[in-house]
């Protein structure tokens, strides 16, 4: 199976991510489109772990999307973090957008869509949009920020700001290469 070609959208019409790398880990793993697997990433021929803390969130990117270098984007698919426990690298999961962070990677756009897991079972947060995210769950944004700061060190990221659930899908449909 490819991944990075799944449907960005499911049958029943919801937003799939694919997770890459689980939350509460260190080791990032990266899609490798010429062997349809997950592969730790390797930087300078050595794994890349991140020298920070773990993730807070699960990691990963929308099927079937591309952020164009031509159009300002890092050239990767979308990426998503999906706010749950633990979830395999590999999982694809119905997801319901509920806000985009923005940012700028030397110089290339690199927005993730934040997301909850349709399957409220999944879920670790009550809230269903991005102003219930805001009122019950402003601190999430910081600790957010702060890991996307600071994970790759200082100055590789440039905070752009927050979009609500309505940005994220905008972002989605924008860098979407199918239908």
């Amino acid at each position: 199976m490819n991944h990075l070609h799944l449907p960005t959208f499911s049958p029943e019409g919801h937003l799939q991510g694919v997770v890459e790398i689980p939350a509460g880990t260190n080791t990032k793993y990266e899609y490798n489109h010429d062997l349809l697997r997950f592969e730790p990433d390797m930087r300078d021929g050595k794994l890349r772990r991140v020298d920070f803390m773990s993730y807070p969130v699960n990691y990963g990117f929308i099927p079937s999307t591309q952020m164009d270098k031509a159009r300002g984007g890092d050239g990767d698919p979308l990426d998503v973090l999906i706010l749950a426990e633990h979830i395999p690298t590999g999982s694809v999961v119905a997801v319901q957008p509920i806000g985009l962070l923005r940012l700028q990677d030397l110089g290339e756009q690199d927005d993730k869509v934040l997301a909850i897991p349709l399957d409220a079972a999944q879920r670790i947060i009550r809230a269903e949009n991005w102003a219930d995210f805001q009122r019950e769950y402003s601190a999430i944004r910081h600790i957010l920020e702060l890991f996307f700061l600071y994970y790759d060190g200082l100055g590789t990221m440039l905070l752009q700001g927050w979009g609500d659930e309505h940005a994220a899908l905008e972002a989605v449909k924008k860098w979407q290469i199918s239908a």
